[in-house]
């Protein structure tokens, strides 16, 4: 499905740039993605994604907790990943 397929760019590209737990990246890095504030929304319902709430903007990393499910969703939905991307 084309959300799934979103979810997994988005995580695939804060895993890309090691945005993991306490480091983030901000909201504005993401508008290329369309469907962006559903993906989101459905990842924070999954626990897969962390919010971060700053004054002046809002941010995302992945949650360490759900690594290995994290990198299996990607994988499955991107099967033309070598193995090795995350980090």
């Amino acid at each position: 499905m084309l959300i799934e397929l979103e979810e997994a760019q988005i995580m695939f590209k804060l895993a890309r740039k090691g945005k993991w737990g306490a480091c983030y990246d901000r909201d504005e890095y993401f508008k290329r993605f369309q469907n962006f504030d559903y993906a989101i929304k459905e990842l924070l319902k999954k626990d897969w994604i962390i919010l971060h709430k700053k004054p002046k903007y809002i941010a995302y990393s992945l949650n360490v907790k759900h690594k290995i499910e994290i990198i299996e969703f990607v994988e499955k939905q991107m099967p033309h990943l070598s193995k090795g991307w995350e980090k």
